[in-house]
């Protein structure tokens, strides 16, 4: 064996085999039942906060192996104050309960801008890329949400679909800030990914600094539960996200599952106060060659006690900021994620090209 591939060898061995040795080898053990099966909380501020590398290590271990045994994270510490959150989720609240007709005015177009208003039913979340075989679960099962698209608002091409001042005092300079500080800690925690794949600490940095992401509104009407539990029925269909990261923001009510990776049984990922929902997307797990899992989730009836006197389950609102790579990046295996016995397992492909490949498909 020559030196490089010995090198090679090395680097597939560690990329594959050092990450439990660092963290707590009982997650890895948790995850294979669904009687113990949990999403890690991590308290981000230890990265935030730390003066070195080494102690930076610890916490981006942590995340690392979340990734890799669950595909989602909890975050607390993460930096963004509650009072921020609840803004946001005020001037979503107020948007939604615009007039039908004000929203439609805004309604989304073109999966290349992907902004602006999706009405209930437009969308059916999948993992099928099939556009006939989307549109007839559409039919027979849309998703029952109704959602606001926003990207970056300086893009030369495509344009922010804004509401009128009159109409929403204060929702887009409150969205801009927000999208902002959302871009602010994803380049954070890919930092953390970074250092936990043994990678330099600013590896991703001028992959990730164009801002080609999606801040993304939803809202969950009221619907009777047993709507919600006919076959084939959810608020949101299983489906895994397209870039690299998503942060979401919930609400008291939950309904958000997470499909164990191990059993594939869907498990819920109940809202904790205080904490960010963070899963890695199809674009970070291509990058590592499927160590860090993109996995399947959706949104159901949440548990019982949420639901009222009626069997209705109540609104629901949650935020979610979809990190994307810059949109020409391209996205290929990284160096120390495969190697002889571990080939790479994806061609080569641009960010902009995989997602406005998925989204044409799940809207048209």
């Amino acid at each position: 064996m020559n030196g490089v591939a010995a090198a090679a060898k090395r680097a597939h061995y560690h990329c594959a085999l050092k990450f439990p040795r660092r963290t707590l080898a009982t997650l890895a053990s948790d995850v294979r039942s669904d009687h113990t099966f949990r999403i890690p909380l991590i308290d981000f501020s230890n990265y935030r906060n730390a003066t070195s590398l080494s102690e930076k290590r610890k916490t981006a271990d942590e995340i690392v192996n979340g990734f890799k045994e669950v595909g989602f994270v909890y975050l607390q510490g993460h930096g963004i104050p509650s009072s921020t959150v609840d803004n946001v989720f005020e001037k979503s609240a107020e948007f939604f309960r615009m007039p039908a007709p004000v929203k439609d005015a805004l309604a989304w177009e073109d999966p290349r801008s992907n902004r602006g208003y999706v009405k209930i039913g437009r969308e059916r979340v999948t993992q099928s890329a099939d556009a006939a075989e989307i549109a007839e679960l559409r039919s027979k099962a849309p998703d029952t949400k109704e959602s606001m698209e926003i990207g970056r608002d300086w893009d030369k091409t495509w344009k922010n679909q804004w509401p009128q001042e009159s109409d929403a005092p204060g929702f887009k300079q409150t969205m801009l800030s927000f999208f902002q500080t959302c871009h602010e800690l994803h380049t954070i925690v890919m930092r953390s990914i970074a250092v936990g794949l043994d990678l330099d600490e600013l590896f991703f940095e001028d992959k990730i600094n164009e801002q080609y992401h999606n801040l993304r509104l939803l809202s969950y009407p009221s619907i009777k539960t047993s709507l919600l539990k006919k076959d084939g029925q959810a608020r949101a269909g299983a489906h895994s996200d397209y870039g690299t990261l998503t942060l979401l923001f919930q609400d008291h009510v939950g309904g958000l599952e997470v499909e164990n990776p191990h059993t594939r049984h869907f498990q819920p990922a109940r809202p904790i106060p205080g904490t960010i929902v963070v899963n890695a997307g199809d674009l970070l797990a291509r990058w590592s060659n499927d160590l860090l899992r993109s996995t399947l989730h959706r949104v159901v009836a949440p548990s019982t006690e949420s639901a009222d006197s009626e069997g209705s389950t109540p609104t629901r609102q949650s935020i979610a900021f979809f990190c994307n790579p810059n949109g020409g990046a391209k996205i290929s295996c990284l160096p120390n994620c495969h190697g002889p016995g571990n080939e790479a397992k994806y061609a080569p492909v641009t960010t902009e090209e995989y997602i406005v490949g998925r989204l044409s498909a799940t809207y048209n």
